[in-house]
């Protein structure tokens, strides 16, 4: 069966478009707590896994050997904007670690900020690999390369030790046996595949640590504490997760990826969320997640925030023509309040 519709995009008085989509809320017990549509079937997490793929950073001690503070924690769980912010950060960190961007597997790309791309060209400035939204994770990629001693070149490869250690990892939590299914991902690391429900528990556990052996809940504690306190390096100026943690108040973590993934994470309650929209509309995971946080409780009265959840559509003069919403499946969900 299809999976229901999550979200609408109205025009008018009437229903334009719409986008469906699943959702698995679990706890750290290992149980679905709600859930909407097909939770079964493995999809990509994308950069969702970001905090899995810091994990060996944290957990291995490599942060603490390079000194590395909560900033660049954060810069490693991101999809940055490529703002100075971002990118004058991770610059210094790969000079921390006796790297330079040519170590960086990823490609270079502009950055999402138009006045940053003009002032690049009025300079006559091209983009590096630090520019690229998965810098800061790949710098943490050679980190931990450099802590363990082995090699950096190839770091991406699914076969190298970096990329197991990160497997392993993924497969513990999520509970999963066996080789997990991957693909390449455009930063052209292994993006791996699990079940919606399976990846719920896996945010569950990094909001209650608990039950996880000392160093690794410990590590998973402070990257959840340090992507809520730099919410701004996680993603940048406007964008979802930024304005979504800092409507929280320091009660979640989010993390967007690509195809319209959206994940968060809810240390009060213990819960992690998982979503995916069926057609990879990066806007209808933005709503879906917004109104989640919100139904669990966790949202300020942020006009941002809220925006998110019911967002005005507009023609070219400003006048609003129509808004993206919760559709009914979502819009009435019975999903517990903090």
């Amino acid at each position: 069966m299809a999976n229901p519709i999550l979200v609408e995009i109205t025009r008018g008085d009437h229903v334009e478009s719409v986008h469906r989509g699943a959702v698995a809320i679990a706890n750290a017990k290992g149980e679905i707590v709600f859930s909407l549509g097909d939770i079964e079937t493995p999809t990509f997490p994308r950069s969702s896994l970001k905090m899995v793929q810091a994990l060996p950073l944290v957990e291995s001690g490599a942060a603490d050997a390079f000194g590395l503070s909560d900033e660049e924690i954060a810069l490693a769980c991101a999809s940055h904007s490529g703002e100075p912010m971002h990118t004058t950060r991770v610059a210094k960190w790969l000079e921390k670690i006796g790297c330079t961007e040519h170590d960086l597997a990823c490609g270079a790309h502009p950055s999402r900020v138009e006045a940053v791309n003009e002032a690049m060209i009025r300079a006559g400035e091209k983009p590096t690999r630090i520019f690229n939204n998965c810098s800061g994770k790949h710098t943490g990629f050679l980190t931990v390369c450099r802590h363990w001693d082995i090699a950096t070149k190839g770091y991406e490869l699914h076969d190298h030790p970096l990329q197991v250690a990160i497997a392993k990892a993924l497969g513990e939590l999520a509970e999963i046996e066996g080789e997990l299914p991957y693909g390449i991902d455009g930063c052209v690391a292994p993006a791996f595949a699990l079940p919606t429900s399976a990846f719920a528990h896996v945010l569950a556990k990094y909001a209650d640590p608990s039950g996880q052996p000392m160093q690794r809940g410990a590590a998973m504690k402070h990257i959840v504490a340090a992507m809520i306190a730099h919410p701004d390096l996680v993603a940048g100026t406007g964008r979802s997760d930024t304005i979504l943690m800092r409507a929280a108040n320091g009660r979640a973590a989010t993390k967007t990826g690509a195809e319209a993934y959206y994940a968060a994470i809810v240390p009060e309650a213990g819960l992690g969320v998982a979503l995916k929209i069926d057609d990879g509309a990066g806007r209808a995971a933005e709503t879906a997640i917004a109104a989640i946080l919100d139904k669990l409780g966790v949202l300020t009265d942020d006009k941002a925030a809220h925006e998110i959840i019911r967002a005005p559509i507009l023609n070219t003069r400003g006048k609003i023509v129509g808004e993206r919403r919760p559709a009914k499946a979502l819009a009435e969900a019975a999903i517990e309040v903090i």
